[in-house]
């Protein structure tokens, strides 16, 4: 959110609540993964179009489920197991009897298959974006793994795998190894391994051969050559979170196993709570009990689904409503630049326009070449009706009419609806939509909120979208340029690079620049749109100073638009811009730039927006996520901006941030496999629309301050020579915004007493430390632990002065003193087992049977949420801070 100063325009935003009443088999709709009755249904699983077919790769992922069904169901004590898979195939691959598919898109796939290696080579993951307990993003695999048996041999079965990472998506459990921190000091000053749990037996190894595990620790280094081989037979039954590979472990570490001391995940996510803990307090156990007796469930049922002909119809609102603020006329902009840059070729279209009855404009039209785009663009709506009603469900009729005339029904086909004022009626035809088995994506225009349309799109898994009256925006291209393909073939989708909107004054210009990266660079096309009258005048000039004007664009006089597809790959580098106003009148001047991949050998960098909730009740906080990354490998320290476009008021943009504030730390990644990644000077540029939000209950005037800080989730303790030296990132006066008022530090030297009662821990004197910083700015501190461990009232029974061990936590405090909820608990030991000269340590240690998980998140705190997202120019990345770490 903005700080409480600036929140005026976000707070006079106008709210509604949606509410649908519907029968229970159409709730499980496009609605995901569904637990009835103790088994999962609607696991979906998509095999990218990239991937080669292969007659063993099915069979794999079959039995893959099967035995990670009977195995989760062992770990989760008979409570879950998985029914009914669908596994997408791609459209790549020969037809073979398949089903086709209903609402199944590759983008809202649980699990999917590729054949791009990430930054730790054939390691399953998951993309896991938000907090403890909270559902991650997918489960990847790479189509290698599933192949190559030789594996098994390091990651276990693959059914174990599978039930690791699952616990990952659908419960919000982190890894409990850490490559990076494999060894540590307990409170009793012995060198233990990070594990979950502690029975875990082995024996510590150094360069030649077994040694006394004190030798593997000199000061926080860890000696080269030294590292903790696992015994091949175990008796200790946990944890899977940390190494499933072990035949013994089949299930997760609970309250009597949990390891608190370990530097892991789990440990600094979720609070020192144990896996099980979390998955116990999970909606899924909340609503289920045991099943009786002690029989197998059944195995799980496969269906082979595969997507036919792509078939679009555009439902556009005709009535005498979109005559107000230039409805109709951005509405044709946005659909001709759908039509000819963004629908993918081979695709049926049709056209239907609405206001109390639908009329076909267009029947079905396949797309081979641009002489059929502009034909499409032909029959869109050129003029209003006189009608002021809006009826959506005659228009949706007409479009399922238009649909069915291809297979004679409606499933797997897409409606782009559009629409411009409230329509009381759309439940009449709620479950007729529901069950058509058709993915419905929604525009909705101007201030007048259409009540249920939101849940049309959310239960047949579309995206919805809200364009603001503002002659100067251009949310309505970026609404229909972010329209998912449903195949996941970023190679041949439309990558938008450029979208700006200004109102121009008479003989002013709208110019900058927009990179075109090594990425992208087929079918560029540069977009002018503009308000009135004529064109402006256009220039445009490549990275070699070649110069285009507008007389060679193609210019619609009657849609007011100009286009310049650039020939073959359009040159890599800064592209220059300048639209001038030659008219008398203030202009809207809007550009917007997309291209392609440039090689099918290299994906092209791309953002993804996540919203955390759709519609959150003031004052709780929506997260909004950007997943920055090139193919699987993310993209670190990219500029990232969110753009909030109320209804009425003027746009908000926030800077999200990739440093660790306020956002969730994931596991940091080995290195690169045989991967080298140019360094380009002019860096890249993305955007991508996230849709629209509601925020339900915000006060129509001011309010006092109820936002705290962020929680802290990065602190990091590190003993220097007689003194400790504390890391964090910095939280803002509200959640991740602005600057907080204070810092209140405490340690303690009992792990539980920090964790249950903070209040009562030692404070520690901060005042050296200056205020706190800009929120995601680093902050370092530094204090003397024998100050405050030195007195007897402070040595916990058993201990030595010299054998010391710390915990520290931190909170901040705003200047209206709120506090954010207490930071992750770091720990360091001020005494150091004896040993011989420090030595380099390793990069990493690999520990035998272990995954890892990744992601490319930016993540922020925010009590509102993304239009739509500006990925600026990457920063360079400072490789000796970050290079090893994401956040």
């Amino acid at each position: 959110m903005t700080r409480r100063d600036n929140v005026g325009p976000v707070c006079s935003l106008k709210f509604v609540t949606l509410l649908v009443a519907l029968i229970p088999e159409l709730l499980f709709l496009g609605a995901g993964v569904q637990l009835q009755d103790n088994g999962y249904d609607g696991l979906l699983i998509a095999i990218n179009p990239q991937v080669s077919e292969d007659q063993n790769l099915i069979p794999n992922i079959k039995e893959m489920i099967t035995e990670a069904s009977f195995y989760l169901f062992n770990a989760t004590k008979r409570r879950v197991f998985f029914r009914n898979i669908k596994i997408l195939i791609p459209t790549t691959w020969k037809a073979n009897n398949y089903s086709k598919v209903k609402q199944e898109l590759y983008e809202k796939a649980n699990v999917i298959v590729t054949d791009w290696y990430g930054a730790h080579g054939d390691d399953p993951y998951t993309l896991q974006y938000r907090g403890c307990g909270k559902e991650g993003k997918y489960i990847h695999f790479t189509s290698n793994f599933l192949l190559n048996d030789d594996l098994t041999a390091g990651y276990g079965p693959r059914g174990r795998v599978f039930v690791h990472e699952w616990a990952h998506l659908r419960w919000g459990v982190f890894d409990e190894y850490n490559n990076e921190k494999p060894f540590y000091i307990n409170g009793q000053n012995q060198i233990k391994v990070t594990r979950c749990s502690s029975d875990i037996t082995g024996i510590f190894v150094c360069e030649k051969g077994p040694c006394p595990q004190e030798n593997c620790i000199i000061s926080k280094l860890f000696k080269e050559g030294c590292m903790f081989i696992y015994n091949s037979t175990q008796n200790a039954t946990a944890s899977i979170m940390f190494m499933q590979s072990l035949s013994s472990v089949v299930e997760f570490c609970n309250a009597r196993t949990h390891n608190q001391e370990a530097p892991n995940l789990q440990n600094q996510m979720c609070s020192l709570r144990s896996a099980w803990d979390v998955i116990t307090d999970s909606a899924d156990f909340n609503h289920s009990f045991p099943m009786n007796g002690t029989g197998l469930p059944p195995p799980p049922v496969f269906s082979l689904i595969q997507a036919g002909d792509k078939v679009v119809c555009l439902v556009l609102d005709v009535s005498s409503k979109m005559e107000e603020a230039d409805r109709l006329l951005r509405l044709q902009q946005a659909a001709e630049f759908y039509l000819m840059q963004i629908v993918e070729i081979h695709t049926f279209v049709g056209i239907v326009s609405f206001n109390s009855k639908g009329e076909i404009r267009a029947q079905l039209h396949q797309i081979n070449s641009d002489d059929d785009r502009k034909r499409l663009v032909s029959h869109l709506p050129s003029t209003v009706s006189a009608e002021a009603q809006t009826s959506v469900c005659p228009g949706l009729k007409k479009g399922f009419e238009v649909v069915e005339k291809l297979n004679g029904k409606a499933h797997g086909s897409v409606m782009i609806l559009v629409t411009s004022g409230g329509d009381e009626h759309i439940g009449n035809c709620l479950l007729t939509v529901l069950s058509s088995g058709s993915t419905i994506h929604s525009i909705a225009l101007g201030s007048s909120v259409v009540e249920n349309l939101e849940e049309l799109s959310h239960h047949t898994g579309g995206v919805k979208f809200f364009v603001p009256d503002k002659s100067n925006s251009n949310s309505m291209i970026d609404a229909f340029s972010r329209i998912p393909s449903g195949t996941g073939d970023i190679f041949q989708q439309r990558i938008q690079l450029e979208s700006t909107g200004e109102n121009v004054k008479p003989h002013h210009q709208l110019k900058n620049t927009v990179t075109v990266d090594n990425s992208v660079g087929n079918d560029t096309t540069f977009l002018v749109t503009w308000q009135t009258s004529g064109p402006p005048e256009i220039a445009l000039v490549d990275p070699n100073g070649r110069k285009y004007y507008t007389s060679d664009f193609i210019t619609n006089p009657a849609l007011r638009t100009a286009r310049l597809c650039i020939p073959g790959t359009a040159e890599p580098g800064l592209w220059t811009y300048t639209l001038n106003n030659t008219h008398h009148s203030l202009q809207a001047l809007k550009v917007t730039v997309t291209s392609r991949a440039s090689s099918s050998a290299m994906p092209p960098a791309t953002v993804e927006v996540f919203v955390e909730r759709d519609s959150p009740r003031f004052p709780h906080p929506v997260m909004i996520y950007a997943n920055v990354r090139k193919g699987i490998y993310p993209i670190l320290n990219a500029t990232v901006t969110a753009t909030i476009e109320p209804e009425t008021a003027d746009p908000v943009v926030l800077k999200l941030f990739d440093d660790g504030a306020g956002n969730i730390q994931m596991n940091a990644p080995r290195k690169s496999v045989g991967r080298h990644e140019e360094e380009q000077k002019w860096g890249f540029s993305r955007v991508s629309s996230g849709g629209s939000f509601s925020v339900l209950g915000v006060p129509a005037g001011p309010h006092p301050d109820v936002f705290p800080p962020c929680k802290i989730i990065d602190l990091e303790a590190v003993k220097v020579e007689e003194e400790v030296t504390l890391s964090w990132t910095a939280p803002g006066e509200d959640y991740d915004q602005g600057q907080a008022n204070s810092y209140e530090i405490r340690m303690s030297q009992s792990l539980q007493k920090i964790q249950d009662d903070f209040n009562n821990a030692i404070l520690v004197n901060i005042s050296k430390l200056l205020s706190p910083q800009q929120a995601g700015t680093k902050e370092i501190f530094t204090f003397s632990p024998k100050l405050f461990t030195n007195g007897p009232d402070h040595q916990p029974d058993g201990e030595t002065q010299e054998s010391h061990r710390i915990y520290v936590a931190i909170r901040a405090i705003d200047k209206n003193s709120l506090k954010s909820a207490v930071s992750n608990i770091a720990q360091v030991s001020l005494f150091i087992p004896p040993n011989s000269a420090p030595v380099l340590a390793r990069d990493h240690l690999i520990l035998k049977g272990v995954l890892t998980a990744v992601s490319s998140i930016g993540i922020i705190c925010l009590t509102i949420a993304v239009t739509h997202y500006t990925l600026n120019r990457k920063k360079k990345a400072d490789k000796k801070e970050n290079g090893t770490k994401l956040i």
